[in-house]
């Protein structure tokens, strides 16, 4: 593997076509304003290096990004490539990743709005994030302990899991398919309208309107917290922990839950049950001497 190292490339194509190379405290800026350093790449190491200019990562095959920064000109900064590695990276220029597969992503900050659409196979892992269209029309995600803010994330998904999350985002997994949400914080209006096979698991959900216009809904021991005009229209199986304050026309399934402030039932066709089922009660067990 040939090394690269303390070089400031701003050319078109700096490193056009290269293969099995290590670049090391590079810098790729500059007032020739060159596109597209590593197009059409295989098999590239980068660490610790900076970024400034656009497109640097197409059709690329074997790319591992470790310990650099991508800043917000350094726009469309990877498409079109696979088997990809990126850890302790700022990925911060709009549509950061795009039409990718195979993607392992830790320990980074992503700040790119339309970040990760067309996404085959992504795992990440101790992120943050900050986007708009986050992963939109992507598939088989697996996200551990990912700290997402931003509107309209996760639309059109399908096979995916989440896990130890916290996602304070508005309109997230519309549309979305066969997803499992574990052990996590999911904040903001209108949640996962119009899924399919979606399951929350020990999920903390937040905001108005959630749920609604489901197919195949579950909700397995979750907390609803300032949520009203629930499941509208929506065939759900649901274990709640806390009261919710208004529920509106389940289509069918069943609903537990502790306590609910209205129960809306204005089409013929809601049919699911809202069974109130209060948490059992502690019982004092007094030693007397």
């Amino acid at each position: 593997m040939r090394t690269i190292q303390n070089q400031t490339f701003d050319e078109e194509r700096a490193l056009y076509g290269n293969s099995d190379i290590l670049v090391k405290d590079c810098s790729f800026d500059g007032p020739a304003d060159g596109e597209s350093a590593f197009k059409e790449c295989k098999d590239v190491q980068v660490a610790h290096s900076f970024f400034n200019l656009r497109y640097p990562f197409w059709h690329d095959q074997g790319v591992t990004i470790r310990d650099s920064e991508m800043t917000e000109l350094c726009r469309a900064a990877l498409w079109y490539s696979d088997d990809i590695i990126i850890e302790n990276t700022k990925l911060h220029g709009i549509k950061a990743l795009r039409e990718c597969s195979n993607v392992k992503m830790r320990g980074c900050d992503v700040i790119s709005p339309e970040f990760g659409w067309s996404v085959h196979n992504i795992e990440m892992e101790e992120c943050d994030a900050e986007s708009e269209y986050f992963m939109m029309r992507s598939a088989n995600l697996h996200f551990q302990n990912v700290r997402m803010r931003g509107k309209y994330s996760f639309q059109y998904i399908e096979n995916s899991i989440f896990e130890n999350c916290v996602f304070d985002t508005k309109d997230a997994f519309w549309h979305a398919k066969n997803v499992t949400v574990r052990n996590s914080i999911v904040k903001g209006e209108y949640l996962a309208w119009y899924c399919e096979n979606v399951t929350f698991e020990n999920c903390k959900i937040i905001g108005t309107q959630p749920l609604c216009y489901c197919k195949g809904l579950k909700l397995i021991n979750c907390e609803m917290i300032d949520c009203d005009l629930a499941f509208e229209r929506s065939e759900v199986e649901a274990t709640i922990t806390t009261p919710v304050l208004s529920i509106k026309n389940p289509l069918s399934g069943r609903i537990v839950v502790p306590a609910v402030g209205e129960i809306i039932r204005d089409i013929p066709d809601a049919e699911g049950a809202v069974v109130m089922q209060e948490e059992p009660k502690a019982v004092k067990i007094c030693a007397c001497a």
